[in-house]
């Protein structure tokens, strides 16, 4: 198992957790949140969001990758729809990524889109927080 996937499962009860209780503080029901993801966020909300026994409206990925795709048939309990976005241009989380994200999810019978910011590096330029709020508005409709 690489380090990452090794890091992703130690950290996923723990995320997992806060999610529940910050739900049930706030007495909203899973299906009403939108788990939004940066980078390492990407990869622990892929990770945790697509193993929680509730499901989600959905998940953003920003300029990350998918954890251990290897694991996600054998593990996966729930299906959110997922929006990818990634620039071009990043130099730290290759482009690439998407893809074999993407790829990795429709395998899994995951809804995704995805979204490609042209010349955009590590960041999330203003067409991909367009695309955010857009995939946002329908899946919290």
């Amino acid at each position: 198992m690489t380090e990452r996937a090794v890091g992703a499962s130690a950290a996923a009860s723990g995320l997992d957790a806060f999610i529940t209780d910050e739900l049930e503080q706030a007495d909203l029901p899973s299906n009403r949140v939108l788990l939004i993801g940066f980078s390492q966020g990407t990869m622990m909300a892929l990770h945790v969001g697509l193993r929680r026994q509730q499901p989600l409206a959905g998940i953003v990925g920003m300029s990350g990758m998918l954890v251990a795709p290897e694991r996600l048939q054998a593990e996966i309990t729930s299906r959110p729809p997922v929006l990818l976005i990634h620039g071009t241009e990043n130099d730290i989380v290759p482009f690439s990524s998407m893809d074999s994200a993407s790829a990795a999810l429709i395998a899994a019978g995951v809804r995704v889109e995805t979204h490609v910011s042209s010349g955009v590096g590590h960041t999330v330029g203003q067409d991909g927080l367009a695309a955010a709020t857009a995939f946002a508005v329908r899946v919290l409709e």
